[in-house]
């Protein structure tokens, strides 16, 4: 082999994705926060563990998607060997996750108690900086064995930020099954024929009507959600993000509607008469225009950014603010998920929980 490859510059709060693949049997990884003061990488960063394994939903700590030979990876599934994978890293403050093929397969806090528990039972613990920087390198392990990567791609993530991926920042939807999701739907139906999840991605066939709903409840927070219309298709329609949803579940319970009606996207509705405030220019009956449209083509990914705090509320899509209310009912409830007539996609669905009553 060539040896690793390693970045020219350092890193610390950062998301990085890439493509890979592997023959059967090839051994690499993905090293992060390296520094090479003391020799090789792997004295210092944690690695991403890839293999070329014929077990593909393998929970080693030493298996593809693992924090190797210190976290294993959970409920993924790798594609076939000689088959492109996915990757995704997220490091925030200490904060890691390892992402699989659209699906979180592991977190881990460094310096927590867990972490240092199996640190000290590892061959890490002879190693003084293993775990210890704080910015530092990715790097590209070279294991002497067949591996591709391609498409590369990292952002870093901003101080203003780093919220998203603190401990209080929780996935809503764990990527590969319907877990902390209950649904009301017409006619009797059944939330498995009407909602799926394959890829790290929730389906929707927007029939009958109605909605899928979380267990729990929140009153204050930050929720993040990217949807699509479906991308062969290319036919928009209508749904929306409900919230502080309160009383009995019906088509329509007492809410506040974040709009996702293609063209509409940052609407608000107001449902059961729920009492908010917003600017009356913009406003007919129950509904409140978004202040100027920023949605991707039909079909692509688009961002839904919500902030519920106290009485006000903030919309935002694609990273700008599209509408504001206020004076909201302060209130406890589940957030829902419309099913509205016509085939939706969700995934990343991702909730930081703010001061305040949460059930």
């Amino acid at each position: 082999g060539g040896g690793d490859i390693v970045t020219v510059d350092q890193y610390d709060d950062f998301e990085l994705e890439l493509e890979w693949k592997a023959k059967a049997g090839s051994n690499s990884g993905i090293m992060y926060l390296a520094n090479e003061n003391n020799g090789a990488s792997y004295f210092s960063a944690p690695e991403y563990q890839i293999y070329g394994d014929n077990d593909l939903t393998s929970t080693s700590n030493t298996s593809s998607g693992g924090l190797y030979a210190l976290y294993a990876p959970m409920n993924k599934k790798l594609n076939a060997v000689g088959e492109v994978n996915h990757a995704r890293i997220v490091h925030c403050a200490g904060n890691v996750e390892h992402w699989v093929n659209g699906v979180m397969v592991l977190r881990a806090k460094i310096g927590s108690v867990d972490w240092n528990r199996r640190v000290a039972a590892s061959k890490f613990n002879a190693w003084a900086d293993f775990g210890t920087v704080k910015k530092g390198h990715i790097v590209l392990q070279d294991h002497g064995n067949d591996v591709w990567f391609r498409s590369i791609k990292i952002r870093e993530i901003p101080a203003s930020q780093r919220w998203r991926f603190s401990s209080e920042s929780v996935q809503l939807f764990n990527g590969y099954n319907m877990d902390g999701w209950s649904a009301y739907l017409n006619n009797d139906g059944k939330m498995d024929q009407v909602w799926s999840v394959a890829d790290g991605i929730i389906s929707c066939v927007g029939k009958p009507a109605g909605y899928i709903y979380t267990d729990r409840a929140y009153q204050n927070f930050v929720l993040e959600v990217d949807w699509r219309w479906d991308p062969v298709t290319k036919k928009g329609g209508n749904s929306g993000v409900l919230f502080r949803q309160v009383g009995e579940h019906k088509v329509w319970p007492k809410s506040i509607e974040a709009q996702l009606q293609s063209g509409s996207a940052g609407d608000f509705w107001c449902i059961g008469e729920f009492p908010m405030k917003t600017d009356p220019d913009r406003t007919r009956g129950r509904n409140t225009k978004h202040m100027e449209m920023n949605e991707n083509e039909v079909g692509q990914w688009n961002h839904y950014e919500i902030h519920c705090i106290g009485g006000d509320v903030v919309l935002m899509v694609n990273g700008k603010v599209v509408n504001t209310a206020s004076d909201c009912a302060e209130v406890p409830g589940p957030i829902c998920l419309q099913s509205e007539g016509t085939p939706i996609q969700f995934r990343n669905i991702r909730i930081h929980e703010l001061p305040g009553t949460t059930q």
